[in-house]
């Protein structure tokens, strides 16, 4: 099983270990894409600040996000599973899995970024801010950016099991599953189940809930209908729509009443 994560827009500090090796990160194939991205946005915010915030997206009061960027090469580093903070994490509360459980989750979660295209959980990373829907001035779109190169590296990362496709549309943009493997993934929306309308802020915390349930249980299920039949199982309401055709993924809807 691959599950793919979105990352989060907030993030742990960096931490005391050695800075960066690139060379050490998951997904070699993406290196030179890394590099790319990596060395332009250390240009950009070791320059002008103003524009630097600007590409960025940043308000006022995360001016000091540019100047952690420049440190990208030199910052202590930290394993992604403790650098990505936010809902969707703090649900998933991976700190408190049991050993195998977190290998599980070592093994199975694969987190995307605008920065380093998609790294697991073990990698260890330096705090650095670069969303998936930046445009930087030399590069362009990071989506379009990345798309060549995780259409070559994935697909043998996605291996021959389920793909739990978790990820917002941004980070969507940047691999979308295709042929043989687009058949054995499943997206998943969160709806509020008396009103059918998709939640927001509580749809990451919910998708959190869900991968944890799994790690916690040690199920990996094979394919997109078992893994409906093992989330009500774990008590989840599922609905499942299989693929009009082939060449699609599955589209799951995961039901909440209590909107929390």
């Amino acid at each position: 099983m691959l599950v793919l994560l979105p990352p989060s827009e907030g993030k742990a500090s960096s931490g005391r270990g050695a800075p960066l090796k690139p060379e050490s990160l998951s997904l070699p194939g993406l290196a030179a894409a890394r590099e790319a991205v990596l060395g332009e946005l250390v240009d950009l915010c070791a320059g002008d600040e103003e524009k630097a915030r600007e590409v960025l997206g940043l308000s006022e009061g995360l001016r000091g996000e540019v100047t952690k960027n420049t440190a990208l090469r030199t910052a202590g580093t930290r394993p992604a599973g403790e650098i990505y903070t936010g809902v969707l994490y703090d649900a998933l509360d991976l700190a408190s899995l049991d050993a195998a459980a977190k290998r599980r989750a070592a093994r199975s979660l694969l987190v995307f970024s605008g920065l380093w295209g998609a790294v697991r959980l073990t990698d260890r990373i330096p705090s650095y801010r670069c969303s998936m829907g930046v445009k930087l001035p030399g590069l362009g779109a990071l989506g379009t950016h990345w798309r060549g190169p995780m259409a070559e590296v994935l697909p043998a990362a996605a291996g021959t099991g389920l793909v739990l496709d978790l990820r917002s549309a941004a980070y969507a943009a940047a691999w979308k599953p295709r042929g043989e493997v687009a058949g054995r993934t499943a997206t998943v929306r969160v709806l509020h189940a008396p009103t059918r309308k998709v939640v927001s802020h509580f749809n990451k915390a919910t998708k959190g809930r869900m991968v944890r349930s799994l790690l916690a249980a040690g199920i990996t299920p094979a394919g997109p209908a078992e893994l409906v039949e093992a989330l009500r199982e774990l008590g989840y309401e599922v609905e499942a729509e299989p693929p009009a055709k082939a060449g699609q993924a599955w589209a799951l809807d995961v039901l909440v009443t209590e909107v929390h």
